[in-house]
């Protein structure tokens, strides 16, 4: 099934990568098989919500290990402590927890139970004066057959009568699931304030109650506590080892929910920043190089707005974080000096693309359509406008751009690469590969053309054409780093580790070389993929992930890639400060929600083991024997 559009100037632009990062390939392989994934150790072990585990290696593969053992529920014991009978395996209703039985109540299926006892008949006066005057026996008696009849009460949906039951059960004796049972009946009553208290009275009395948990976090998301929901439904999901399927499904809705909250308020009052160099560069130069237009270089009156468009060109030629920001603030400026006739349609298509690139996309599209306006038979007006409506999911209305853009110019071969690019986000390979075919027979030069067709061909199945398109392209285009980076990520995909690295060091030579100022660091980033799936040296991969946030600070895939590894290794505090970086970093809503799943997820693992330090042990104990499963079936640990 083809995957949303990604909301990011890169759908339509950037060259697709060939493999992805440990935290694309997790986060897409669990989100496809609705899994949970929790780091544990050295390993990610991934649950789905059969119970069914699975170990990430380091090659980012995904293999299958087992199931776990359902554990005995402590809900499930008698209230007087016998021991029940083992209950055949039967398939859980899909009910509300309101209308589940409180605990220990007698099931629909369950043959008649006897006459029901009469409090007046059986049971003295319960109060807390009178409690006193028991002894230990007979608290303990009282308080079973209290239990009884609350259940009897609770299951003819008399919930006043088995909250007063319950009461004085619990004076007779504070037991968990008599605080649970009579929680459940709060839960009935939609008494959301009260579930919550009688629920962290059974939790306390018991911290690995499962049912309590549930029933509070169920309260808690009802009063839109979510991040405190979020927290007891994840360690219900380790206490029943992720054989739950409603806890794990609540654990994947309120990540969502609590990360859209957040994402909105970040939202609100956040200025636009541009994304990193190596983000801006890519895009820009995924556009064939023009000449200025006639007559531009001449102006030097710094006071019109002729010359300001002219410097925001000069300034994109640095490539570095402050050239692209003061280009960004030069056409700002043109525009509001004015520019000359000849140049308004160009000035509107560059304020556009770098607002588009900073996430203000509403203003964007009303540059390039201005643009187009001034000018109908600027193509690349037409192509930026592609992009912008297919980032909103219009598909339709970004072919009809193309479209127009070809009815303008049938020979701009910007144009195909381009729609090439719609193509192969929306995973219509056969049609992408057309398309870059014919923007290569209109302009064989342009290196992006090549190297995106080579990707193509290898998400086809066809590995031998697409390395034959990167020999030639290697031949052809010799001192392109791209080539190489690009090309180690196939060779890297085919587990050809020693190849793959040195085609990234390769590249990482040449960016060293080519652009000092403004190196391109995704080919240091993927060789510490490289290194860190091929020798499992998390040291080396790291050191390179940092040396490309000192090149490029913002650079978002470089802290997310190190966020995985800092992750794998246990230092979820760490991890956790990059994730909330990549969160600060994203330009978009949906960008922004992205990473704070992923810095909620990591913060909940914290609280979890803080809270819990008893479910921090069973992780621990958990990734041990997913290691030693691993190592018995001779996969790299």
């Amino acid at each position: 099934m083809p995957k949303a559009i990604p909301s990011t100037p890169a759908t339509a632009s950037l060259p697709v990568d060939a493999s992805s990062s440990l935290w694309s390939r997790l986060s897409s392989w669990a989100a496809d098989n609705k899994a949970v994934a929790y780091t544990i150790g050295a390993v990610v072990v991934v649950v789905t919500g059969a119970g069914v585990v699975y170990y990430l290696n380091q090659t980012g593969d995904v293999k299958k290990l087992g199931q776990f053992p359902v554990p005995d529920s402590p809900t499930e014991r008698a209230a007087d402590g016998s021991a029940r009978k083992k209950k055949k395996k039967t398939k859980k209703p899909k009910k509300e927890d309101a209308e589940k039985p409180a605990d220990g109540a007698a099931s629909k299926a369950a043959p008649p139970p006897p006459p029901t006892i009469e409090v007046e008949d059986e049971l003295p006066e319960i109060t807390e004066a009178s409690v006193t005057q028991f002894t230990q026996e007979e608290r303990k008696t009282y308080a079973g057959k209290l239990k009884g009849l609350g259940n009897d009460a609770y299951n003819k949906k008399n919930y006043d009568e088995a909250i007063k039951l319950y009461t004085q059960a619990i004076l007779c004796k504070p037991d968990p699931i008599y605080y649970s049972n009579r929680a459940a009946c709060y839960n009935a009553q939609s008494n959301w304030s009260a579930v919550i208290e009688d629920t962290t009275a059974a939790i306390a009395l018991n911290p690995e109650y499962v049912k309590a948990l549930n029933r509070r976090a169920n309260a808690y998301e009802q009063t839109e506590e979510y991040s405190k929901a979020l927290l007891d439904y994840t360690a219900s999901c380790i206490l029943e080892q992720f054989r739950n399927d409603n806890a794990a499904a609540s654990v994947e809705r309120l990540l969502k929910i609590v990360a859209e909250t957040k994402g909105r308020k970040m939202l609100e009052g956040k200025p636009k920043r541009l994304p990193s160099p190596t983000f801006v560069t890519n895009y820009l130069q995924s556009f064939r190089e023009k000449p200025a237009p006639e007559g531009l270089e001449d102006a030097t009156d710094e006071n019109t707005g002729d010359y300001y468009l002219n410097k925001g060109l000069q300034d994109i030629k640095l490539k570095t974080a402050q050239s692209y920001e003061e280009a960004a603030q030069a056409f700002e400026k043109a525009l509001e000096l004015g520019v000359s006739d000849q140049y308004q349609a160009f000035a509107y298509n560059m304020r556009g693309t770098f607002k588009y690139l900073k996430g203000d996309g509403a203003d964007a599209l009303q540059d390039v359509t201005k643009s187009i306006e001034l000018d109908p038979n600027m193509t690349q007006s037409y192509i930026k406008r592609a992009s912008m409506v297919l980032e909103t999911g219009d598909k339709d209305g970004a072919e009809d751009d193309f479209n127009r853009a070809i009815a303008v110019n049938p020979e701009d071969p910007d144009i195909y690469y381009h729609r090439a690019q719609l193509h192969f986000i929306t995973l219509e390979y056969s049609e992408a590969a057309r398309d870059y075919q014919k923007s290569i027979d209109l302009d064989r030069d342009f290196i992006y053309s090549h190297i995106q067709l080579g990707v193509t061909q290898y998400k086809q199945g066809s590995v031998a054409s697409s390395f034959a398109t990167f020999r030639r392209c290697q031949k052809n285009f010799d001192k392109s780093p791209d080539v190489y980076n690009y090309y180690g990520e196939l060779l890297l995909d085919q587990n050809k580790y020693e190849e793959a690295i040195e085609k990234f060091n390769t590249a990482i030579d040449m960016e060293k070389a080519v652009r000092p100022m403004g190196m391109n660091v995704l080919p240091l980033i993927n060789k510490a993929l490289a290194v860190f799936q091929s020798h499992q040296n998390y040291q080396e991969a790291e050191k390179l992930c940092k040396t490309a946030l000192i090149l490029d600070p913002d650079c978002d895939i470089a802290i997310a890639t190190l966020a995985q590894l800092l992750l794998q290794q246990g230092r979820v505090s760490e991890a956790l400060e990059y994730f909330e970086k990549a969160a600060d970093l994203a330009r978009t809503e949906p960008e922004i929600v992205n990473a704070l799943s992923y810095a909620e997820a990591t913060r909940t693992q914290l609280e979890v083991q803080e809270k819990y330090p008893q479910l921090a042990a069973r992780m621990s104990m958990a990734g041990a024997a997913s290691a030693a499963a691993a190592a018995g079936m001779g996969m790299p640990r």
